[in-house]
């Protein structure tokens, strides 16, 4: 092991004990991923294969540094306007790594729950299918929470939600004065079961959310950290100064 290897596993050490506050809901932008296979000279397929590496990771760090639901946002719906080899090659990891889950041991060892967000009917039915495999398998598990954000916008998110309450109202189900911010947050996101978002993460040094979860993040004033490495690139000490920084956001809030 390098000097500068043991020098960060030091201060990885030393950041994690420091933290007082952990976030129960990370949601993250996996951004740089055909920047860092560019910078290589290398195909995007290749950085978008070493982005889910560091995925998986994750997997590992949601148990030991204790949060309970991290929300992936993989593919948005503006991403369909990208070239048609490109968007082969995600649909093709995309099935690879949801058959991968249905047989990873740390899926059931850490007991976490998988769930798809998004515009489903996007997506193809050979990926469809394997994704409610992966949600039928998982859903009795209740430890941890991935959310993949899928074919997803958030604009079109809430304007979905819209129509169905709308529907909703005009059938007789509900009334209007039955309409809450409880009742919106119910209708979304396809029945997945989600808390609020208390801090997004946008690797690649990209300062814009983009669209993501803005029910859900912007409506509780989640922390926002944007970070220099790209995806591929972001490592353990790297989630550690995203979780500091909603640490200090909250000393400071029960300060004042």
């Amino acid at each position: 092991m390098s000097i500068r290897s043991v020098a960060e596993n030091v201060y990885a050490k030393r950041l994690r004990r420091s933290l007082t506050h952990i976030p129960n809901h990370v949601a993250i932008i996996q951004d740089g991923n055909r920047r860092y296979a560019r910078a290589r000279g290398k195909d995007t397929g290749y950085g978008h294969r070493l982005g889910a590496d560091t995925t998986e990771r994750v997997l590992d760090w949601m148990g030991e540094l204790g949060i309970r639901h991290v929300t992936f946002f993989a593919f948005s719906t503006e991403n369909f306007r990208r070239p048609e080899e490109e968007k082969e090659e995600l649909h093709q990891l995309f099935m690879e790594k949801f058959s991968a889950l249905l047989t990873d041991e740390r899926v059931s060892r850490h007991e976490i729950n998988v769930s798809v967000i998004g515009d489903r009917s996007l997506l193809d039915e050979e990926l469809k299918k394997t994704i409610q495999d992966v949600e039928a398998a998982t859903k009795n598990y209740s430890r941890y929470f991935i959310h993949i954000a899928l074919a997803y916008g958030g604009r079109n998110e809430i304007v979905t939600t819209a129509k169905k309450i709308v529907t909703a109202v005009q059938s007789g189900k509900i009334s209007a004065d039955q309409i809450t911010p409880e009742l919106v947050t119910e209708n979304m996101y396809q029945g997945v079961a989600m808390p609020p978002v208390d801090l997004i993460i946008r690797t690649a040094n990209d300062r814009r959310t983009s669209n993501f979860l803005p029910w859900m993040a912007n409506g509780n004033e989640a922390a926002v950290c944007f970070c220099t490495p790209t995806w591929p690139e972001f490592r353990y000490v790297d989630m550690l100064r995203a979780l500091r920084i909603y640490d200090e956001r909250m000393r400071e809030t029960l300060i004042t």
